[in-house]
């Protein structure tokens, strides 16, 4: 593919790590996997990855099991969260198989060893994966209790050397207040990680953002309802929300 507008001189962003929610694999049916919205995502990023770019995803679980929510329900915190974990390698590998159906290379990494599904993480595996064009999709969280999916893609976008981090919600960006509940809510279309964090923002857990702020990789914060929104971020242009020191 010849450099160019969909090649990677037209990139803002090289080598980019997507956190997806396991509610939007859900679409309006709120739980499980729906075919048209899979379909609809995995063609954003076969998309996004004819550009160019080295391509990493982390997948909630939260439109099978979420941890948090079986545990406010009386189960043990660590059986919640393992299940939760498990919840997103069946996600991930939902993906896998659409993404490889349209022809897209993928390797499914998982936090918790299964080789019979998947491949273990290994940090210097999922680099060589993405330097071969291969979309990895990052599953299992960290492999450990008490940490949320943002923080796993957190955690992965920074060993894999992200320059930016994007998280795909069903919401086109950062409001002062929840947009579903408050009808005066503002859009803020830039903002500082303390101020994320002092206003209590609800972009990522606080675990999440510090680490970012750490380690100086930006978030932008957009809907994948709005066509190729992804992409253009990719490419620069200003969409959601960007989150930055």
């Amino acid at each position: 593919m010849a450099d160019g507008e969909n090649g990677p001189e037209g990139l803002k962003y090289r080598r980019v790590l997507l956190k997806l929610s396991g509610e939007q694999l859900a679409g309006e049916q709120g739980f499980g996997i729906d075919g048209v919205v899979v379909d609809r995502i995995t063609d954003e990023i076969k998309q996004v990855h004819e550009m160019g770019v080295h391509l990493g995803l982390v997948i909630g679980g939260g439109n099978i099991v979420r941890g948090t929510t079986a545990s406010a329900q009386g189960m043990d915190r660590v059986s919640a969260d393992y299940m939760g974990m498990l919840a997103t390698v069946i996600n991930a590998l939902a993906l896998q198989d659409l993404l490889e159906r349209k022809g897209v290379e993928t390797r499914v990494l998982t936090a918790i060893r299964m080789e019979q599904l998947a491949e273990p993480y290994i940090r210097r595996r999922a680099i060589r994966h993405l330097e071969k064009g291969r979309v990895v999709l990052f599953a299992g969280g960290t492999g450990n209790p008490y940490f949320s999916t943002d923080t796993a893609a957190v955690l992965r976008g920074i060993e894999m050397e992200a320059d930016v981090i994007i998280k795909a919600t069903k919401v086109d960006g950062v409001y002062s207040a929840d947009p579903a509940k408050d009808a005066g809510a503002v859009f803020i279309p830039e903002i500082t990680f303390m101020e994320v964090i002092t206003r209590g923002l609800g972009v990522m857990d606080t675990a999440a953002i510090s680490l970012c702020r750490e380690n100086d990789i930006p978030i932008i914060v957009l809907s994948t309802d709005a066509p190729r929104s992804v992409a253009k971020a990719i490419r620069g242009e200003r969409i959601g929300t960007l989150v930055h020191n």
